[in-house]
C-alpha cells in the first residue's frame, strides 16, 4: 500500500496544485489529528468527545470563511452560505464519525472536500459579483456509521422523516446512554429542522478496489446495492458451562455461531452478487463458566439485484427456523431498516459526467455497496454521488488511504458540481 503523502507548505503548492489545493490537504492532516490512533486511522465514535472535538474544529473552520454554523433537532451540522436570501440550499457533505480504529477518510474526507468547496466558490462569487440561484451548506451528518448508536445514517433518516426523531434520541448506547443525553451537554442539539434542501451532493472514497484497478479517477455513481438488515435474539438458557450436560443445553451462543455460518453459507450461494455480513454480536452473561442465554446480533445482507437478494433472506430465514431446532434456542427477528436499488437521479450523473468531462478528469459509471447518507437525501431531492479511490479496496480499517491527487481531484470536480447545482442546471 502506498504511504501516506506529507502535506506540502501551502505557500509551496506541489507541481499541479495550487495554494488552495495544499490549504485543503494541510486541513486534512489537522482533521484527521482528532481521535488519531498509533496505526494512522482514527477513532472518533459519534458524540464521543474527539468527535465533539473535532466537531468544533470544523465549526471554526467554517466560520472563519464566513459561513454560519446550526445545528438541527439530531445533532446535524451545518455550515450555510447565504447569498440569495430565502432560496433553499444545495446540501453537500457527509459524516465525520467513524467506527472504531477506522480509516481517516471514510466520511471525513466528504466533509472537508464539502467546505473547500463552498470556500472556493463563495471567493468566486465575491470577486465577479456572481450571484447564484440556490444558497450552499456544508452538512456533517451525525451517526452515519451507526457504530455507537444503531441505525447507521441516523441524522439523515431524520432529516429525510425515514426515522422518527423522538425514536432517534431515545436510542442507547452499550453504556445505556442516549442519543438525547450524548448530544445535550455538547450544544450540538438545535431546535430547527435544518436548512431547506433543493439539491444534494456527497463524494466519498469508494471503499472498493474497482476505480484503482481500472486507473480511474472518479467514479460516478448511479445507484445503490439493496440492502436488508436485521437485529436477531437468540434465546437459550443459562447453564453451568461444565456441569450440564450436553444434551440438556440450550446454547443462545451455539445458535448465534451457527447463524454467522448460515449468513456466510447463503452468500456463497450466489457468488459475487450477495454480500452477507454480522458485525456485532453481544453475549449475556458472557462468563466462562456460564452457558449463554441469550445473544443479539446484527445481520445484514446486500446484493446489485433485488430478486437475489428477497430469495436470500427466504433462505437465511428458513435457516434459522432450522438453527432454532438444532440448538434448541428461539430466534427474535427483529428488522431493522432496508433499502432497494434505486437510482440517483439520471440527470444529476449526467451533469456529474459533463463536469468530469470539463475537467479532462477519467471517469466511470459505478453502484455504491456501502450505505451513504446521500442515499437517504436522493429520495427527498436530486442528489450526486461521486467517488474516488481507494488505496487496494481498504476500507473501515486504519490502514484505509487515498492519495492526496485523488482527494483534489476529486476536490475539484466536487466544486464543479456544486456550482453547477448553485446554478441552477438541475432546476425544473
Amino acid at each position: 500500500m502506498t504511504p501516506p503523502t506529507a502535506p506540502a507548505d501551502a505557500a509551496s503548492p506541489r507541481p499541479g496544485f495550487t495554494p488552495a489545493d495544499e490549504a485543503f490537504v494541510q486541513d486534512f492532516a489537522t482533521m484527521s489529528a482528532f481521535g488519531a490512533t498509533p496505526a494512522g486511522g482514527v477513532d472518533r465514535q459519534a458524540a464521543s468527545p474527539d468527535d465533539v472535538r473535532q466537531r468544533r474544529w470544523l465549526a471554526g473552520v467554517l466560520e472563519a470563511r464566513g459561513l454560519r454554523v446550526v445545528y438541527d433537532r439530531i445533532g446535524n451540522q451545518f455550515g450555510l452560505l447565504e447569498r440569495v436570501p430565502g432560496a433553499p440550499y444545495v446540501l453537500i457533505g457527509s459524516h465525520m464519525d467513524s467506527q472504531p480504529t477506522a480509516g481517516r477518510f471514510d466520511g471525513a474526507y466528504g466533509v472537508l472536500a464539502a467546505a473547500h468547496a463552498v470556500f472556493r466558490l463563495a471567493e468566486e462569487w465575491e470577486r465577479s459579483g456572481g450571484v447564484p440561484r440556490f444558497n450552499l451548506a456544508v452538512v456533517n451528518w451525525f451517526n452515519e456509521e451507526g457504530s455507537r448508536f444503531v441505525p447507521s445514517m441516523m441524522g439523515s433518516s431524520v432529516f429525510t422523516g425515514k426515522l422518527p426523531l423522538e425514536q432517534a434520541l431515545a436510542t442507547r448506547d452499550r453504556d445505556g446512554v442516549s442519543v438525547r443525553e450524548a448530544l445535550e451537554p455538547t450544544g450540538f442539539l438545535g431546535d430547527g429542522a435544518g436548512p431547506a434542501a433543493a439539491f444534494c451532493a456527497e463524494i466519498h472514497i469508494e471503499q472498493g478496489r474497482g476505480l484503482e484497478n481500472a486507473g480511474i479517477a472518479i467514479g460516478l455513481v448511479t445507484s445503490s446495492w439493496a440492502a436488508n438488515k436485521y437485529t436477531f435474539i437468540v434465546n437459550g438458557d443459562q447453564a453451568h458451562s461444565g456441569a450440564t450436560v450436553m444434551a440438556d443445553r440450550k446454547d443462545a451462543l451455539l445458535g448465534a455461531s451457527l447463524l454467522v455460518v448460515a449468513a456466510r453459507e447463503v452468500a456463497d450461494r450466489f457468488p459475487g452478487v450477495l454480500h452477507t455480513s454480522v458485525g456485532q454480536l453481544d453475549v449475556y452473561p458472557n462468563s466462562p463458566v456460564v452457558v449463554a442465554s441469550r445473544v443479539s446480533l446484527l445481520l445484514d445482507l446486500r446484493s446489485p439485484d433485488e430478486a437475489v437478494l428477497e430469495e436470500a433472506d427466504a433462505l437465511l430465514h428458513r435457516r434459522i427456523t432450522e438453527i432454532e431446532e438444532s440448538a434448541r434456542v428461539t430466534v427474535e427477528r427483529h428488522h431493522s431498516h432496508s433499502w432497494g436499488i434505486t437510482p440517483y437521479q439520471p440527470d444529476g450523473v449526467e451533469l456529474a459526467r459533463r463536469c468530469a468531462r470539463r475537467l479532462g478528469l477519467s471517469h466511470t459509471d459505478v453502484m455504491t455497496v456501502a450505505g451513504h447518507d446521500s442515499i437517504n437525501m436522493k429520495d427527498l431531492v436530486p442528489t450526486v454521488m461521486l467517488f474516488v479511490p481507494s488505496s487496494e479496496g481498504v476500507s473501515h480499517n486504519e490502514l484505509e488511504f487515498t492519495t492526496d491527487a485523488d482527494m483534489v481531484a476529486g476536490l475539484r470536480l466536487l466544486t464543479e458540481v456544486v456550482r453547477s447545482l448553485a446554478n441552477g442546471e438541475l432546476d425544473g
